[in-house]
């Protein structure tokens, strides 16, 4: 009878053994599609602000992939306070076009498609969607229709990690983080309790790690009802934030369709515009050497 127990014993923990390395090798070979869900097709056919002069753009990385987007300037004359925009996980970024005379009145936008969504080319990675927000930001800055001084940057879910990457290592003078969190891998290690996430996973987007170096005003907005993002992930990031000055939760939002809310874009707009229509604001510049370069 012992015998017959220590070979089920066996048995059971063989098949544990055997369910175990799958997950690992499945979370392995699949990291890269949990992170990013690529999206082609355009959530918006023919985005047009009624607001802004709308103009689709085509700008090359460093690497010169090609990136596309849309350009949205105020019809007024003059340099303008600007924002740029990153999306979510599974966020092609037309609407923005479209819904910008809301979340972004009198300023120019500048919202282009990560690598690999839309009509960009390419496949996504943390490092180049930070080198690539990093560009976005010093080629809107010499734009003659944009104040350079007064540059915001708005990121959604997992685009809530580029914009705190690049506010960190440019001179945002406001960032906007909707449904953020602390680490992309301590999400990852809550949810894979069994696996040694940190031996494998490569795109980690640790906000954690780069929230003490932006200088610049912040708006967290949370989801009322977030399946996504726990709380407790985005507290933490929040107590590391030195700037945060509003730290708000939209009513009947949840992590999907919290940016599309008229409340969650007027909250922006009313943040923006409290913190970058003072033509006397100045954002210390961040010297390159002080800089941390996005993995």
């Amino acid at each position: 009878m012992k015998q017959r127990s220590k070979h089920i014993l066996s048995g059971l923990a063989g098949m544990a053994g055997t369910v175990w390395l799958g997950l690992f090798a499945t979370l392995s070979a699949r990291q890269h599609r949990l992170i990013f869900n690529p999206i082609r097709v355009k959530e918006v056919e023919h985005p047009r602000s009624a607001s802004h002069r709308t103009r689709s753009i085509v700008l090359r990385s460093k690497d010169g992939t090609r990136l596309c987007g849309w350009l949205l300037t105020p019809k007024a004359p003059g340099a303008h306070p600007a924002a740029i925009y990153f999306g979510g996980r599974s966020e092609e970024v037309s609407w923005v076009a479209r819904d910008a005379g809301t979340m972004c009145p009198d300023m120019t936008v500048l919202v282009m498609n990560y690598r690999g969504y839309g009509d960009s080319d390419g496949i996504p990675a943390e490092r180049h969607l930070v080198e690539d927000g990093q560009m976005l930001f010093d080629w809107l800055a010499e734009h003659r229709r944009v104040d350079p001084n007064r540059i915001a940057v708005i990121g959604r879910s997992l685009g809530s990690g580029v914009a705190l990457q690049v506010a960190a290592q440019r001179p945002a003078a406001a960032a906007v983080l909707i449904t953020p969190y602390d680490s992309i891998l301590a999400i990852a290690k809550r949810r894979f309790k069994t696996i040694p996430v940190s031996l494998i996973l490569r795109h980690r987007f640790e906000s954690i790690k780069h929230a003490s170096k932006v200088v610049g005003p912040v708006l967290v907005l949370r989801a009322e009802n977030d399946s996504v993002i726990p709380r407790s992930h985005t507290d933490l990031l929040v107590s590391k934030l030195a700037s945060v000055q509003v730290d708000q939760t939209v009513p009947g939002s949840d992590h999907f369709n919290i940016p599309y809310l008229a409340d969650t874009q007027q909250r922006i707009a009313g943040f923006l515009h409290a913190r970058l229509f003072n033509a006397e604001q100045k954002v210390p510049a961040i010297s390159p050497l002080l800089t941390l370069i996005g993995q």
